[in-house]
């Protein structure tokens, strides 16, 4: 049986990070990776069913109980706590009341650091996925707490964890024309936000995070054809055919819509950043295409 962490025997353990989605797809990443480089008992993961969290510990992190849609829980997670890092709600139409509940508990702790994954070009994105980035952001700013913005792009494996159906119809699907996506993976992106909870030189900063080598679904398809050896190209979609394509995959209509205008607006060149704003933070090349385009095949 999993037993919580007393909060009242972490007080006074100082500088404490707390990462709210810890059992997350990114959260879990981000985790892992800071247990690299602080003590296990400085990391509060944060999540709604602690018993996901069991493994994480059984390797000494704390685990807090808490929801993003109950205020009460995050005042009491976030207790003795110094920076914590939002990761955004996956619960969209309702993410923006539940990031304004993040923030205030955090501004009610007094955290030194607030750090929020948004998306990338917020301030100036039209893509549906950005309008509740958008108000949280300006909230965040509003409330007075130190914050980092980590605008993330899109992620590679939105583009290789439907590979296997590309190879075998012969085609990689889209409505992004030409345009190009300055895609990392959730591990690349991770190690920014790690780098940003556990340097210094970040408060109230805003970064810009992509991949080095932003690429078209056009040379998507190619690299897949050249590591199968079979023909596949990309298809080019009108954005309600792709969104409807999508939803006969199975995906809920809000995602599958939400994943077309992401493409669309790809084409307009919204999901790309010459910044290398992540490669500097993480202090490396950001994950090729190629070798997550392997790492997909082999699976």
């Amino acid at each position: 049986m999993l037993q919580l962490v007393e909060i009242s025997l972490s007080q006074g353990v100082e500088d404490m990070i707390a990462v709210t989605g810890a059992t997350g797809q990114l959260g879990k990443l981000i985790v892992e990776q800071l247990l690299e480089k602080v003590p296990a008992d400085q990391i509060v993961a944060v999540v709604r069913d602690p018993q996901k969290a069991q493994a994480l510990a059984e390797k000494g992190v704390q685990v807090r109980q808490a929801g993003y849609s109950q205020p009460e829980s995050l005042a009491a997670a976030f207790n003795g706590v110094e920076k914590v890092l939002l990761v955004s709600s996956s619960e969209v139409g309702h993410r923006v009341p539940q990031h304004q509940a993040v923030t205030d508990a955090a501004r009610a702790a007094g955290v030194k650091l607030l750090a929020y994954t948004s998306i990338l070009n917020a301030d100036t994105s039209t893509l549906l996925l950005a309008k509740e980035h958008q108000p949280t952001e300006a909230y965040i700013r509003a409330s007075g707490v130190p914050f980092t913005f980590l605008r993330n792009g899109w992620y590679t494996e939105n583009h290789t964890g439907s590979l296997a159906a590309a190879v075998e119809h012969g085609a990689v699907l889209g409505a992004a024309k030409d345009g190009r996506f300055a895609t990392a993976t959730r591990a690349d992106y991770a190690a920014a936000a790690v780098a940003v909870l556990t340097g210094k030189g970040h408060v109230n900063k805003v970064y810009e995070l992509g991949g080095d080598e932003p690429y078209t679904l056009s040379e998507l398809a190619a690299e897949v054809a050249r590591q199968t050896n079979k023909p596949v190209i990309y298809k080019d979609l009108p954005q309600e055919e792709y969104a409807k394509a999508l939803a006969g995959f199975g995906l809920p209509e809000g995602l599958a819509n939400a994943i077309a205008d992401a493409d669309a607006g790809a084409s307009r060149g919204e999901l790309f950043t010459s910044s290398h704003d992540l490669s500097r933070l993480i202090g490396r090349a950001t994950t090729p295409l190629q070798e997550s385009v392997a790492a997909a095949l082999s699976r």
